[in-house]
């Protein structure tokens, strides 16, 4: 790994090289390095903004989901009948499905060797359960902290294996190739860095591995940790493709500590109940909209289970009907809601808790995890005792005190487009974790960190077999660098001459209401299209409106913009969708009004124009782009499932000869 220094105008700037960038320090970026150094490749290096600081190390839920191919029990499964389950999840390619089906194993397994504590019986049977869109009982947990506990892990082998990391930079743009074809390197800006003139380091690489998360700043109600920004903006800058950006998921989450409550804060039926914004007359709001006890306690328990919000489980008096009703008393009534652990839920006067009136599936589960005790909070601390030690952590006791809730964006299913070896048609930028889109529509819960393991060993495999050579030399790589890195520090010295204080967070805060008016769970499409073109004149005035007096102003302002450009191609990617045909569905509805009333469903029983994947902008994968400045989308058929030819000897000629990694 070799470092120089050379000047840029006013300029000091580091110059690093490498074979391989990686940029981000959750899961699937630490798991990309240690796979990369297991295969023998030691030229590489993690750059940070903040180690530790995203949503692998710092999100969960109740008892944090991996999913994966069953191990144990007498159902049968395989990795084709999982295949076929993340596939039937609609706007996944099935030879993506595949690979994320066929090495779950590998990945866990992996994950167990390197010490997170997955539970398995005295005959070693990893025992699974049902998550949502799971038909298969796949589901494990190591607790409320499982994708922490693989950071840690893996953070540990990383330190084990001297890998290189770089922290507290901030990655502020891509570098690529003059004709545009692939990455070739990186501009960053130390953060730690006083001197403003010594602030910019340029990574020269052969690949770039992404793995800096889903873009959790862009919105006012969210689930995602503070720390977790995203960067998905520089990748459409650099000319790489979105796929599947209208697909974000959203549900019940507690707002002063950032959690989602799923599984069993909602399994363990609490009561919802609303105020003013004085937090005065507290009313149980739902009461009214259900015909009885047995139908309101379904469909709170199976709001754990069930938890994203789905246009499709509002009628009938299905889960996402609460979320409409959470919805319908914050947004259209200006009242808080809560969530409240030490009472039951009332009905005609009676608060006692009923286990003889419930629907019967919630009474045997709750009876075989022995929860029948009398309060929700007793239940919980029966059933899982973690998930309510983990909030009196964060200062909460959930004995005494109702926890504030909102309707909370918690993960994007859409990101960068990324083949079955997670390349980006970007070429050498291989987007893996959350910022890579392939999740689809409908994903079982936990799966997003099984393919963050298996895409990033991927990728590793195709970097370490066909791009493994060394970065090229200083001259080389500024003869494509060099120009647009000039740009970046002409902008730099512009921003820094104003000697103003910028408008950041204003501008932040214009888009996360933005993003939360128009792209939450109900959508407009004229009410998007206005916002769409309030977002184009946000970025082209946005040089104008931004300043910076200091370093940390200045990566600031990068990450901002970043942002701009992100939440402008996610309108325009719902903006197509909703132009072209496109229905409810997913974690979103689509509403033909733009003043829409919870009401004219849930009361007036208007019907909800639920997608029914026949028309092609819904059973295909919208693909969208940044190019230039200008916006652009095509619909794309999902690829089927492949037909192997798994005869071993052909299977075993082809791994010798090394012809089994293809692009």
């Amino acid at each position: 790994m070799e470092s120089e220094t050379i000047q840029i105008g006013n300029f000091s700037v580091r110059i690093v090289s490498m074979n391989t960038l990686i940029i981000g320090s959750g899961a699937a970026s630490l798991n990309a390095a240690v796979s990369l150094r297991s295969m023998g490749q030691e030229n590489i290096m993690i750059v940070t903004s903040g180690f530790g600081s995203g949503t692998s190390n710092n999100a969960g839920s109740d008892k944090q989901t991996y999913y994966k191919l069953s191990l144990s029990g007498s159902e049968p499964d395989s990795a084709r009948l999982m295949a076929q389950d993340l596939f039937d999840g609609r706007c996944m390619h099935g030879d993506i499905a595949l690979c994320e089906a066929q090495g779950s194993v590998k990945a866990f397994m992996r994950l167990v060797e390197f010490g997170v504590p997955f539970p398995h019986d005295r005959f070693g049977s990893w025992a699974g359960y049902k998550t949502d869109h799971d038909p298969h009982s796949r589901a494990t947990s190591a607790g409320p902290w499982t994708s922490r506990m693989m950071f840690r892990v893996l953070s540990e082998e990383v330190k084990r294996l001297r890998i290189k990391i770089i922290d507290h930079h901030q990655v502020i743009t891509l570098l690529t190739a003059k004709d545009g074809s692939k990455v070739i390197g990186a501009l960053a800006i130390n953060t730690r860095e006083k001197a403003i003139a010594k602030s910019f380091v340029l990574f020269n690489a052969i690949n770039i591995v992404m793995g800096t998360g889903g873009p959790g700043d862009m919105y006012e109600s969210t689930v995602y940790p503070a720390s977790q920004t995203g960067s998905t903006g520089m990748a459409f800058r650099a000319g790489a493709t979105g796929q599947n950006l209208t697909e974000s998921q959203f549900g019940i989450a507690s707002l002063k500590f950032r959690w989602n409550l799923s599984g069993s804060y909602q399994q363990v039926i609490p009561r919802y109940i609303s105020t003013d914004i004085k937090g005065n007359d507290p009313i149980e709001f739902l009461n009214e909209y259900f015909p009885g006890y047995k139908s309101l306690s379904g469909a709170i328990f199976r709001k754990g289970y069930q938890w994203p919000f789905d246009p499709a489980k509002i009628n009938g008096f299905g889960s996402s009907l609460i979320d409409m009703l959470v919805y319908r008393e914050k947004k259209e009534k200006g009242r808080r809601v809560f969530i409240d652990y030490t009472r039951n839920i009332s009905w005609e006067g009676d608060d006692s808790f009923s286990p003889l009136k419930l629907d019967g599936s919630a009474r045997e589960y709750l009876a075989s995890s022995g929860s029948l005790q009398g309060t929700p909070v007793e239940r919980l601390i029966a059933m899982n005792k973690p998930a309510y030690e983990l909030y009196r952590e964060h200062g909460i006791d959930l004995e005494t005190n109702p926890v504030e809730i909102g309707i909370c964006v918690q993960h994007n299913n859409g990101g960068l487009k990324g083949n079955i070896w997670w390349e980006s048609d970007l070429k050498h930028l291989f987007p893996v974790g959350e910022v890579n889109g392939s999740h689809g529509v409908y994903r079982p819960g936990g799966s997003a960190l099984n393919s963050g393991q298996v895409g990033s060993y991927r990728a590793a495999l195709f970097i370490s077999r066909r791009y493994n050579g060394p970065p090229p030399e200083t001259a080389g790589f500024l003869g494509d660098a060099l120009k647009e890195t000039e740009s970046l520090l002409s902008l730099a010295t512009s921003l820094l001459s104003k000697n103003e204080t910028g408008r950041n967070g204003e501008i932040l805060a214009g888009i996360r209401k933005r993003m939360s008016d128009n792209a939450g769970i109900v959508r407009n499409g004229s009410n998007v299209a206005r916002a769409v073109k309030e977002a184009y004149s946000m970025l082209e005035n946005f040089r104008e409106t931004g300043s910076a007096s200091s370093v940390k102003e200045l990566a600031e302002y990068f990450r901002i913009y970043d942002n701009c450009l992100t939440h402008l191609v996610y309108l325009e990617a719902i903006k197509t969708y909703i132009e072209k045909g496109g229905r409810s569905r997913g974690s979103f509805l689509v509403s033909e009004e733009e003043q829409f009333k919870i009401s004219d469903i849930i009361i007036h029983g208007k019907d909800i124009n639920l997608c029914g994947y026949d028309r092609q902008v819904e059973k295909d994968i919208l693909e969208v782009s940044f190019k230039t400045g200008k916006f652009s989308a095509d619909l794309v058929k999902t690829r089927d499932i492949p037909e192997q030819d798994l005869w071993f000897e052909k299977v075993w000629k082809d791994y010798l000869e090394d012809n089994f990694v293809d692009d």
